[in-house]
């Protein structure tokens, strides 16, 4: 009989099992392909968002301009004040569904996807830093809770305060990571400068700014996604506990679900402290408040409610299916390795017995 037919399904077992927890680099494996499905996906939709823009000249005397990959914000500056060929290509678009095709039959499917190539090089490590780190923190605090100060009695696994410390903790080591390499991206694109001319430039920039010059800005950054990702991944478990009440099989769909969700209701956050390079973040947001009211902090909240839950729930999704995929796969190598031993062990047995 084949060993895999008593190996327990997915509904039968422990996915936070230490003996099928899955290994950081299957971690990273499951958060890198997410980031590329998310990027592909989304991308699209911001090129279309930035070809109606510039159809209507708003954007074509900026110095640069904003491109979102569905994963991070990148902010792009223009060569010689000119914004990228694909940018300024003719077309008349009535819209975004009308974009979407005209650009595709026009222009060829692949120009859906212009300029998201340089922005995937510190998008897709960020997000592998990102996810794996909370996950593997996640896991820590949940075995040290469990182990030294879980009460006799509770049924409770997963304080709600370990989604938070795990999830602000991993988007602190995240964008710390990425902010020095944004610097560098900015600047070889903005100047199209050599590796050997950037590194000069970076021993200028430092010598008159200090090392810490090279994480200028990561304040506001920090203000802005700690609280953001802290809130995200505590409303995503939360969802996940109240689910598993009703069944112990957390599907693709659901796992969409839960991730718009939990990204919907962060946004409003999000959206009041846009990522402004500036010492004087409060006192933007305090001359926003003084000249609009509150209502001005919130400024733009639809679209960008469009444009990151689905985000949110393509990457949560997908690097979840990622997970499972992995963890039954070690459930499966665990349980045979272990009928295995137990087969040897009954034969050990038997000839020692005859």
């Amino acid at each position: 009989m084949n060993k895999l037919t008593n190996v327990p399904s997915n509904a039968h077992i422990d996915l936070d099992d230490p003996r099928f927890r899955i290994r950081p680099y299957q971690q990273m494996v499951a958060s890198c392909t997410g980031a590329v499905i998310t990027s592909v996906i989304v991308t699209p939709l911001d090129v279309v968002k930035i070809r109606l823009q510039t159809q209507q000249k708003a954007m074509l005397s900026n110095k640069c301009f904003l491109y979102c990959n569905g994963l991070m914000d990148h902010l792009c500056p223009c060569s010689n004040g000119k914004m990228p060929e694909w940018m300024r290509r003719n077309g008349k678009f009535n819209g975004t569904v009308d974009a979407l095709i005209k650009i595709s039959k026009t222009e060829g499917v692949t120009s859906l996807w212009s300029g998201l190539s340089p922005t995937l090089v510190l998008a897709i490590p960020a997000t592998v830093v990102y996810f794996v780190s909370y996950e593997q923190l996640r896991l820590y605090l949940k075995d040290t809770y469990n182990k030294k100060f879980k009460k006799k009695g509770s049924s409770v696994e997963q304080p709600f305060w370990i989604p938070i410390l795990a999830g602000g903790t991993a988007r602190i080591w995240a964008a710390t990571l990425v902010s020095p390499l944004e610097l560098i991206r900015t600047k070889m694109q903005s100047q199209k400068l050599s590796y050997a001319e950037i590194t000069q430039t970076l021993k200028t920039f430092v010598k008159y700014s200090g090392i810490s010059g090279l994480w200028m800005g990561l304040s506001s950054t920090l203000l802005r996604d700690v609280p953001f990702s802290a809130i995200y991944w505590l409303n995503y478990e939360s969802i996940k506990r109240l689910y598993s009440a009703y069944s112990t099989q957390q599907t693709f769909a659901f796992s969409l679900a839960a991730g718009a969700v939990a990204g919907s209701v962060c946004i409003s956050y999000k959206n009041t402290d846009k990522p402004i390079r500036s010492s004087t973040t409060w006192a933007i947001i305090q001359r926003i408040y003084q000249q609009n009211g509150l209502k001005g902090l919130f400024t733009g909240l639809t679209p960008r409610l469009v444009k990151v839950a689905p985000a949110c729930a393509i990457m949560i999704a997908t690097f979840e299916h990622g997970k499972r995929f992995f963890q039954l796969y070690n459930a499966r190598e665990t349980i045979e390795l272990e009928i295995e031993c137990d087969v040897h062990l009954l034969q050990h047995k038997s000839n020692s017995t005859k």
